[in-house]
């Protein structure tokens, strides 16, 4: 029993990658759920940032004020905008929410009436949002001062009434201020406009419905290739390799063959797990037919093309197996399919634009959530098909000096 333990061991220390990732994995998955979770039940305001656009029609000494006020809460970053760029930019998911002052804003609010603040916001992330609203609320009425107020009223006692005895001066004064204040907490409920840019939606399809489908679909599919990338370094174990190189065949007829055939099983798994979606929990497919073909056409290249690259840069099945899991598990944690972006950190969210899972999730979200015309889709299809083209040509290289030399 001592001879088999002590014999495997060393077959075992021998692969100095498979014991590398054995224990890297692990050490990976930690990090990253740590980053992703980690500060969850925390209050400090630095554990996480949220983005903001402002666009601001009033440009009054209130409205700066508010401006002010936002900017200098440490969990929020802002940026200000026309109201034209900060749709679009909400509307393609890349901030979860529009501010509009408009005009007449200030007027309003030393009124006491309801103030014409608008918050549009994308519904995928109303956790964000949900973060938003208490921080701009308050600031729409703190920010503006009692000093100002308390201003325009002295100076308007002045004016009117220039021989007010000081004692009801400070008086009037200060019923005036309790008043202003008593309004402002009044209009408060109904400061803030609440409005989707995805406006009220007639088909079936859910942001949880579709994170679902797209992403366990794209972290399976790549589970898939990354198995069917492997089978090259089986058929070497096995002497196929070897004997199909006899054969009026050139090493990349090989590796073309095998990308080919990861690719067709690429798109079928996708088309079957979509209409799988569709008829069992109603995805509506037929949004945007074109993009969608497209999107599954790119998105199949570059994860067969990742599969056979992860097969490229391993020498035996194991290390393949072993690598394999490891970077899909992270780029799946990383990309969305595990977590959905929302929930994480805003460097987490930048980490994610490395994964294949990032730019296919995305695609299909605006297809089937955001609605976007295929021109708009076109970025993220250039992307997986860079991705793909990439992965080739470094599988190519690879495939040479790790598989085609050793046999």
């Amino acid at each position: 029993m001592i001879v088999l333990f002590l014999k495997d061991l060393k077959i075992f220390l021998k692969d100095r990658r498979s014991v590398l990732l054995t224990f890297l994995l692990p050490i990976a998955l930690i990090t990253l759920f740590a980053l992703a979770y980690g500060n969850m039940g925390k209050s400090s305001s630095r554990s996480r940032s949220i983005s903001l656009l402002l666009s601001d029609l009033d440009s009054s000494d209130a409205s700066r004020a508010v401006i002010t006020g936002l900017d200098s809460v440490d969990a929020l970053t802002l940026r200000l905008c026309d109201s034209a760029e900060g749709l679009a930019l909400v509307r393609h998911g890349d901030y979860p929410a529009l501010l509009i002052l408009h005009a007449g804003f200030q007027d309003s609010l030393l009124a006491g009436k309801s103030l014409p603040a608008e918050l549009l916001y994308d519904e995928l992330r109303e956790m964000e949002v949900g973060l938003l609203q208490p921080l701009i609320i308050s600031k729409l009425f703190s920010s503006f001062g009692k000093e100002l107020i308390r201003k325009r009223i002295e100076d308007y006692l002045a004016k009117e009434f220039p021989d007010l005895d000081p004692a009801l001066r400070r008086k009037i004064l200060e019923d005036a201020l309790s008043d202003n204040v008593a309004a402002g907490g009044e209009a408060e409920t109904s400061a803030l406009k609440l409005n989707s840019v995805q406006g009220e939606r007639e088909d079936e399809n859910s942001p949880g419905l579709v994170q679902a489908v797209a992403g366990t679909a794209i972290m399976m599919l790549l589970f898939s290739v990354a198995g069917l990338g492997s089978s090259l370094l089986e058929e070497k174990e096995s002497g196929t390799l070897r004997r199909l190189l006899v054969a009026p065949l050139s090493g990349n007829s090989i590796l073309y063959g095998k990308m080919l055939f990861a690719y067709f099983i690429s798109i079928v798994q996708l088309l079957v797990m979509f209409l799988f979606a569709r008829l069992v929990f109603g995805l509506n497919l037929s949004m945007n037919i074109p993009a969608l073909l497209l999107m599954i056409a790119a998105t199949a290249f570059a994860v067969s093309a990742f599969g056979i690259f992860l097969a490229a840069v391993s020498k035996t099945r194991q290390q393949a197996q072993n690598l394999s899991t490891l970077i899909i598990l992270i780029m799946s944690a990383i990309g969305g399919s595990m977590i959905p972006l929302f929930f994480m950190p805003s460097i987490m969210q930048k980490i994610a634009y490395f994964s294949v899972n990032y730019w296919g999730i995305q695609g299909f979200y605006d297809i089937f959530w955001r609605g976007l015309p295929l021109i708009e889709i076109l970025p993220r299809i250039a992307v997986l098909t860079g991705i793909g083209v990439l992965m080739t040509l470094f599988s190519i290289r690879l495939f040479r000096k790790n598989i085609l030399k050793l046999i």
